[in-house]
C-alpha cells in the first residue's frame, strides 16, 4: 500500500481533509489554490481564476482526476453510506453521485479529482454538510486505521454536497505534478495559452483518468480528437 507505513503522510491526509480551511491564517479569505512544491504550470494564466470562479458560480475545480488505490480505502464507501442514510438532508439534491459511483450509490468507483491541484471555495469545506461528513469520517479513525486520502474525501464531499454544475475542469491549464500531465490538446488553447507541455502526454482523457466520465455526466462537449489519448 504506497505510504501504507507513513503515520506522518496520514496526519496530512487528515489535515487536509478536515482542518486546513480552519487553520486561523485562513480565517480572512474566501477561496484558496492548493499548490504543492515541483509542480509545473505549463501556460500562461492571463485571468484571474478566483474571479472566474465566483463569475461562473464554481465551488470546487480540479485540473487531473483519477481512480484511488482500492487497498487504502477498503471502507471509505460503507462508512459514506452509513452517514448518507443518517443525513439525506444534506445531500444536494442535485448532486454529482453518478461521478463516483455507477450503481447509484452501492459502491465507490474510486473517482476521485487529484487533491494537489484544487481551487475551491472555502465555504464548501465549512459548510455544515461537509463539517457534518469529515467528523462522522474522523470518529470512524479510517484516517489512521486504513490511509484515507483527503483526496477522495474532498471528491465525496463536493460530488455529495454541490450542486453537480458547481464543479469545473480547468482544461486550459497545463499542469504537471508527478507522474501526471494535464496538457490541452486543443492546438489553438496551447498557442493562445504559451502551453510547453507535450499533447502526447496528457492525461485527461486516458483510460485510467476518470474525466471523461465527467464530460460525460455532465453533457460537457469534448474536445476533437480526445479518443486518440485514450492509451
Amino acid at each position: 500500500i504506497i505510504y501504507g507505513d507513513s503515520i506522518s503522510y496520514r496526519h496530512m491526509c487528515r489535515f487536509e481533509s478536515g482542518f486546513f480551511y480552519r487553520h486561523p491564517l485562513m480565517d480572512d479569505y474566501d477561496w484558496y489554490w492548493r499548490v504543492e512544491p515541483d509542480i509545473k504550470l505549463h501556460c500562461d494564466i492571463d485571468y484571474d481564476v478566483f474571479k472566474f470562479m465566483k463569475d461562473n458560480k464554481k465551488k470546487y475545480a480540479f485540473a487531473i482526476s483519477i481512480k484511488e488505490y482500492e487497498a487504502t480505502i477498503p471502507t471509505l464507501w460503507e462508512t459514506t453510506r452509513k452517514f448518507m442514510e443518517s443525513h439525506p438532508e444534506l445531500i444536494h439534491e442535485n448532486n454529482m453521485l453518478d461521478f463516483v459511483s455507477d450503481d447509484q450509490g452501492l459502491s465507490y468507483n474510486l473517482c476521485h479529482f487529484w487533491s494537489n491541484f484544487e481551487i475551491a471555495a472555502l465555504d464548501l469545506w465549512r459548510s455544515p454538510a461537509y463539517s457534518a461528513y469529515f467528523d462522522y469520517l474522523d470518529h470512524e479513525g479510517g484516517f489512521f486505521y486504513e490511509r484515507w486520502g483527503d483526496a477522495p474525501v474532498h471528491s465525496i464531499g463536493a460530488a455529495l454536497f454541490l450542486d453537480r454544475s458547481e464543479i469545473h475542469h480547468f482544461g486550459d491549464i497545463g499542469y504537471y505534478h508527478v507522474p501526471f500531465h494535464s496538457c490541452p490538446i486543443d492546438t489553438s488553447i496551447r498557442l493562445a495559452n504559451k502551453c510547453d507541455c507535450d499533447p502526447s502526454k496528457d492525461f485527461t482523457w486516458h483510460s485510467y483518468s476518470c474525466t471523461t466520465k465527467f464530460y460525460n455526466i455532465n453533457k460537457l462537449p469534448k474536445p476533437a480528437g480526445w479518443q486518440n489519448h485514450i492509451g
